[in-house]
């Protein structure tokens, strides 16, 4: 009797276990195989979400992530990775788990192969390329304007001051240089 109650228990832990295993977020996972891309040639074709196909786009084809999800493909021989969104399904031939788009397969540096092996995975959170936190160490600058604006009048009045004097001596430096020509 009690050798029933261990197998009931040993039972109902491992089902607990394979639930949990089973049914893990699809975002936690990563997930290789292969990888192809489209031709240049779809360029203006209208994809599974409505979207045109432009070959320069990052975005891709897949058969189960809701439309705009975005997904970090790393290539396994190089590794060189980019972030595509997915805006079609596919890829359609057996054995592929991603289709990307011309200028995906171009970052990955996969256009020579035609078929690469990569491995997926979700990105939940982009980084963004700079920092949130506060700058420290830079100086504090103080400007009194009333001071500037003080000066800045003191040299305009002095400009217009002096400005008949200079032009008064331009014209006699001119004046000077036509009498020398002439001579």
């Amino acid at each position: 009797m009690e050798y029933k109650h261990h197998i009931t228990a040993v039972t109902v832990l491992l089902t607990a276990v394979l639930f949990v295993f089973c049914f893990t977020s699809v975002g936690a996972q990563s997930r290789r195989g292969r990888a192809s891309f489209y031709s240049k040639r779809a360029t203006g074709a209208r994809s599974a979400s409505g979207e045109r196909i432009h070959h320069d786009s990052l975005t891709c084809a897949h058969r189960t992530y809701p439309f705009g999800t975005r997904l970090k493909v790393t290539n396994l021989r190089n590794g060189k990775s980019v972030v595509v969104r997915v805006t079609d399904r596919g890829p359609h031939s057996r054995g592929r788990i991603i289709d990307l788009s011309y200028g995906a397969a171009r970052a990955l540096g996969m256009l020579s192969q035609g078929i690469a092996m990569v491995e997926v995975e979700r990105v939940d959170r982009l980084m963004v390329p700079y920092r949130d936190d506060e700058e420290t160490g830079m100086p504090d600058f103080e400007f009194n304007f009333e001071e500037m604006q003080q000066s800045f009048l003191k040299e305009m009045m002095n400009a217009k001051l002096n400005a008949p004097l200079n032009a008064s001596l331009k014209n006699k430096e001119k004046r000077i240089k036509k009498t020398e020509a002439h001579r």
